[in-house]
């Protein structure tokens, strides 16, 4: 087996352990969030996704911050954890216009500075999976839906890429991403009650 398989395959199986922990709202997921993108990094790399490759050390920085909101993030006087709740309309502009600004500065450095066959793809997707991915350490159940649209996509890239396991993980994240939003808007209903 080449290395690119194997790590595409072993990729596969922590992305399954993510995604259990995360439907779940459990902290280990950030343990998870750890391993996955150092597996990717390389296997990325070795694919050409340039931003997916820096996308997955923005994701190891990220698992870091993620673990310490969801762990102290709530009331530091009554020690509880960071709950789940809704982005708040507030915010809806500001990531909006941050998404646009990042997608376009990645697309950029990718068109200029590197031979990504797939720029504007693989920049939105690495853009959106920031902004997604700073709402799942907030604990706002829309993270999911951002996820549906980069998984969504990224199934499509990755299969198109020739990376048959890392596509199938993504086939999975664009289903369960629904069931995970319900999930988490269950949540929040529990925790009004």
């Amino acid at each position: 087996m080449d290395t690119l398989r194997f790590l595409d395959i072993l990729g596969f199986s922590v992305g399954l352990i993510y995604l259990y922990l995360e439907y779940r709202a459990s902290i280990w997921l950030w343990l998870a969030s750890l391993v996955m993108p150092a597996i990717d990094m390389v296997l990325y790399y070795r694919a050409g996704l340039y931003a997916d490759f820096g996308l997955a050390i923005y994701y190891c920085l990220a698992a870091v911050y993620g673990y310490a909101a969801w762990r102290w993030g709530g009331n530091a006087q009554k020690k509880t954890s960071l709950p789940v709740t809704h982005i708040p309309l507030s915010l809806i502009l500001p990531l909006a216009l941050a998404l646009l600004l990042v997608w376009a500065l990645i697309w950029y450095i990718l068109s200029r500075y590197t031979d990504s066959t797939v720029p504007v793809t693989d920049a939105f997707t690495t853009a959106l999976s920031i902004v997604a991915l700073w709402a799942l350490a907030r604990k706002y159940a829309e993270q999911w839906l951002l996820w549906f649209v980069v998984d969504a996509v990224c199934f499509w890239l990755y299969i198109r890429k020739g990376i048959p396991f890392k596509a199938a993980i993504y086939g999975l994240y664009t289903v369960f991403a629904i069931i995970g939003y319900r999930k988490w808007l269950g949540l929040i209903a529990k925790d009004t009650n």
